[in-house]
């Protein structure tokens, strides 16, 4: 039985916190002209947050956001792997999608205490 004091689990209110940002940082890249193609698309257990599409640009986006700098500011914790992985599903997204003749791009979007901050070509496409 539940109670009305009952709140969300921490994973759920990190998923609902993630997915607020992600909407943010969406409405971020609208107001720059971009249009939306995808939102939290999956290539096996490989995810990409946003892809957006701007002329010949397509720029695949990893958004991250913290309350707290305990563990280093959030743009650090994207590594090589997550990079690789990132990589890996943006191929893959590319050769689904038949994408040809486009210039990409990997940012990454970070909230620190709500405060948005916008790292473009955040890494290399090796």
């Amino acid at each position: 039985m539940s109670s009305s004091t009952d709140e969300p689990s921490p994973n759920r209110r990190k998923l609902n916190q993630g997915r607020k940002y992600e909407r943010l940082a969406a409405e971020f890249y609208s107001q720059k002209g971009f249009d939306i193609l995808e939102r939290n698309w999956r290539s096996g257990h490989k995810e990409i947050d946003i892809i957006v599409r701007r002329s010949k640009l397509i720029v695949f986006v990893e958004v991250k956001s913290t309350f707290s700098e305990k563990f280093g500011h959030p743009a650090g914790w994207i590594d090589r792997r997550k990079a690789r992985n990132l990589i890996d599903a943006a191929n893959q997204y590319i050769i689904q999608n038949d994408i040809t003749d486009s210039d990409l791009r990997f940012d990454v979007v970070t909230f620190v205490n709500g405060r948005l901050e916008h790292f473009p070509n955040a890494f290399p496409a090796e």
